[in-house]
């Protein structure tokens, strides 16, 4: 393993399988708020930045301050379902161990606010594999803009073309793609077949016990 590898990963669905908790606490909030969506739905418009999702449902409707505050409140009823079944997907614990032992850098990047990130990093133990951190209090554009990206390699001080981005999301996909990166795709929320139009894939896996995932490491 090349000494300036990165490996970049998401958070939510890519390193712990917790998307449907979101889907259900944003449902229930916007649902309340008059709101007309599926769970289907809503799996659908869970992605980018809180204050970005609630533009998107209810169009000039709230103020800033009153987006921050359903924001905590969505965040806080997640934190309390999903801290019962807080873990890493499968394998993941193994996973960064070995990258660390190989000098692999790595960093997050993701959409999610620091109190989310907090959250998981500190109730799992892992925040000391992690060089960059980059949150949606970071960056000016949410994927699929690259910005997340390119803020976690410039971090690390490695190159895009050396950077292999771990993603469960299609615009999380187009963000790396965006950014001259590849990607193993993890199929907790979408099936392969929906990522069809990008071409920086280097594999799907279910979770990180996957035996593809083996050539990204002399030893694992």
């Amino acid at each position: 393993m090349q000494q300036d590898t990165a490996f970049l990963f998401d958070l939510n669905g890519t390193m712990i399988d917790d998307m449907q908790y979101h889907i259900k606490a944003w449902h229930k909030i916007l649902t309340d708020l008059g709101a007309n969506l599926s769970l289907q739905q809503m799996k659908e418009e869970c992605y980018g930045k809180n204050d970005e999702l609630l533009e998107r449902i209810f169009p000039g409707r709230f103020s800033v301050e009153e987006k921050k505050t359903m924001s905590i409140e969505k965040e806080t009823t997640y934190q309390k379902e999903y801290q019962p079944e807080l873990s890493l997907i499968k394998g993941l614990d193994g996973f960064l161990q070995s990258a660390h032992a190989n000098d692999v850098k790595m960093a997050i990047g993701s959409a999610a606010i620091m109190m989310n990130i907090d959250f998981v990093i500190d109730g799992l133990a892992i925040r000391p594999f992690f060089k960059s951190i980059v949150s949606a209090d970071d960056v000016q554009y949410s994927k699929p803009h690259p910005e997340t990206y390119l803020k976690c390699s410039d971090q690390l001080k490695v190159s895009p073309q050396n950077c292999i981005v771990f993603e469960d999301a299609l615009k999380g996909v187009a963000a790396a793609e965006n950014a001259g990166m590849q990607t193993v795709v993890l199929t907790t929320m979408h099936a392969e077949e929906e990522f069809s139009q990008y071409n920086n894939i280097l594999c799907f896996v279910k979770d990180y016990t996957d035996p593809q995932l083996k050539r990204f490491f002399s030893i694992i």
